[in-house]
């Protein structure tokens, strides 16, 4: 499957804010992608400095990837589209992630429109859930 340098190829994003490593697997039902949280993490500056935790709002963020990534992996919406949060529901944050951690997320795909993607994920480390949500994304364009 998919490994770092092929997700540059699936999302805008780029470092510091690029928080997929790989595609372990992704079908038209959804996908599972693994991301490891560094020490050097730019948030982690400023988050709690003495005792460093991933902020919530990054682990939605990374779910989100992960699912544009796989989205974009299987050529199920366009190379130019652009995904952008235009909800985010049933947030749940059950454990803290910390410097070093692998983050497996497995996402699953609810809907799929060429104007919008609607889909749930939960976030571990190891076998223990840190995070779960789902949202919508609206797809558009830089132009």
């Amino acid at each position: 499957m998919a490994l770092t340098e092929d997700i540059k190829s699936l999302l805008p994003h780029r470092e510091p804010f690029l928080f997929v490593d790989a595609i372990i697997s992704a079908d038209e039902k959804g996908c599972v992608c693994e991301h490891t949280f560094t020490e050097n993490e730019f948030f982690f500056k400023g988050h709690f400095p003495e005792y460093p935790v991933v902020p919530g709002v990054i682990l939605c963020e990374t779910m989100a990837q992960a699912g544009g990534a796989a989205l974009r992996y299987l050529n199920i919406v366009p190379a130019d589209g652009l995904f952008f949060f235009a909800s985010m529901d049933k947030v749940k944050f059950r454990n803290q992630v910390r410097p070093g951690d692998k983050v497996r997320m497995e996402i699953e795909f609810l809907r799929n429109s060429p104007k919008m993607i609607k889909q749930a994920g939960k976030a571990y480390v190891g076998d223990t859930l840190c995070a779960e949500a789902e949202w919508m994304c609206l797809v558009g364009s830089a132009n």
